[in-house]
């Protein structure tokens, strides 16, 4: 039998967020190897979960699961939380001799002294696995550079946003990687930059620039010696020498084709640069437009800028202040502030307790003061839950002890760990039946859409302060080049 090696770091990280992120949120994420790493995965839909479907199936190759780890996007990876995966990684690939290797990369991790650390794990790697063919995925807010391109065989990107499509990238993955060792193709890559930091407000695959632009890398995947074509919005608070939109081809032992195919990509999306820029409502018009619309289901007001997905820190107070101030004589949820101490308050007092507490601003004040509040406990829960909706199906949850409080007549979530509500689980597991909320406020984005656009009648984005904010300016950029746009203007 051949002999797979697959391991995964995926983290996205934002070089602006005040909480950097160290080994103990991975472990309460994703942290597993050998054994409890296929049972952790079996039945998810994402990249590990297709390996694992392909180990279970064939019976021509051995596939052994060294460390997976993967936490929700945050600030900064402390150097020695990414030192410690980046060495088992290691250790485990200097144990065996491999037909193949397959690295599930996030392709936008930074740490809080290295900007580029997924190449340094790259160039380790090829060191311990010499001409060993190596497969790596990437997400599509990947901010990849050439240096790491040159180190891999084959390179496979998300085709959605939502990310929906994570099982399906894997399973191209690893079936390249062993047509590669069976000799049916050559693969070779070509990466593009494109000279511009696009924020993802606008950059869902659903419509929009962004769709445009997946319809045509499906063409070229579609053409005679391309194995894959995948465009990248890059992830705008990544401050990286690598920072930036790109487009990224695999194809079959012609690099002129595959060089081509990445440019004309990246001309594309250079072309649209623009489109991906949006102007969003204030807190108070969002909530407003949201009590106006009519149909089934809630109205959701997004706020991106405080995103966890985005690296945002759940902690920001500006929606949930003018949520009290718009007063809404309607049933409504707002998911979420994380509050470790106070949901251990919570816990302590029990339910039915009434709390004088402070919302927000609490890990800094920078995006706004506390909210001072009177709440009621309403129910505390241990976080548990698997996803329902389509993103990560089935992948179990975590969000630490839960509380649901009840502050003038709003129910408001409040987490031990920094989670964004993505998935119709979250709120099942808090005991909220959607179809009787009226107006549902939350902290999230993009991904927010792939479970909840069936379930509302209507989803709006706000301008909010907050570490993922829409105007780029706001932040200094130390590593990404300046003569990237918008930088340069």
């Amino acid at each position: 039998m051949k002999k797979l090696a697959v391991a995964r770091l995926w983290y996205e990280g934002n070089s602006f967020s005040p909480v950097p992120t160290g080994l103990p949120v991975f472990e309460a994420r994703e942290f597993f190897e050998g054994t409890a790493a296929k049972d952790f995965y079996r039945g998810t839909k994402t990249e590990i979960g297709a390996v694992v479907d392909f180990a279970e199936r064939t019976r021509d190759w051995n596939v052994e699961f060294l460390l997976c780890a993967a936490a929700p996007p945050g600030g900064p990876m402390t150097q020695d939380a990414f030192a410690e995966i980046r060495d088992t990684i290691l250790d485990g690939l200097g144990r065996d001799q491999w037909d193949a290797v397959y690295l599930s990369l996030h392709g936008a991790t930074v740490t809080e002294t290295d900007p580029t650390p997924e190449f340094d794990l790259l160039r380790q790697v090829r060191h311990v696995i010499g001409r060993t063919p190596l497969a790596v995925s990437f997400d599509l807010h990947a901010n990849l550079g050439q240096a790491m391109i040159d180190l891999v065989d084959i390179a496979v990107g998300y085709k959605t946003y939502p990310h929906i499509d994570m099982a399906e990238v894997g399973a191209r993955a690893v079936a390249l990687a062993v047509e590669t060792v069976e000799g049916r193709i050559r693969p070779v890559c070509a990466l593009a930059k494109v000279p511009a930091i696009l924020t993802s407000f606008n950059m869902r695959t659903t419509d929009g620039p962004m769709q445009e632009l997946a319809e045509l890398a499906a063409e070229w995947r579609r053409r005679d010696g391309i194995l894959d074509a995948s465009v990248f919005g890059g992830f705008a608070y990544g401050d990286s020498p690598f920072a930036g939109a790109s487009a990224l081809v695999t194809a079959d032992g012609e690099r002129a084709l595959a060089e081509d195919a990445a440019q004309e990509l990246a001309q594309a999306i250079a072309a649209r640069r623009d489109r991906f820029t949006v102007s969003l409502p204030s807190a108070a018009e969002g909530i407003a437009q949201a009590l106006k619309a009519r149909g089934h289901g809630p109205a959701s007001v997004v706020d991106p800028a405080d995103n966890p997905l985005s690296g945002g820190i759940g902690d920001t107070p500006t929606l949930f202040r003018a949520l009290l101030d718009a007063k809404p004589k309607v049933p409504t949820v707002f998911g979420f502030f994380f509050d470790p101490a106070l949901v251990a308050r919570a816990h302590r007092e029990g339910e039915g307790a009434v709390l004088d507490a402070k919302l927000g601003g609490r890990i800094t004040d920078a995006f706004g003061a506390p909210v001072a509040v009177k709440a009621q406990v309403l129910k505390l829960t241990d976080g548990k839950f698997r996803n329902l909706g389509p993103m990560e199906h089935n992948l179990p949850v975590d969000l630490g002890k839960t509380a649901l409080l009840e502050v003038k007549g709003i129910q408001v979530i409040v987490t031990e760990r920094c989670q964004t509500p993505n998935d119709p689980g979250y709120f099942a597991l808090h005991g909220i039946d959607l179809d009787k909320v009226s107006l549902l406020c939350v902290k999230a984005k993009n991904h927010f859409r792939a479970g909840f656009t069936p379930l509302t009648r209507a989803i709006i984005d706000v301008d909010c302060p907050g570490p993922a904010a829409s105007n780029l300016r706001h932040y200094r950029f130390q590593h990404a080049p300046k003569s990237l746009y918008p930088l340069n203007q």
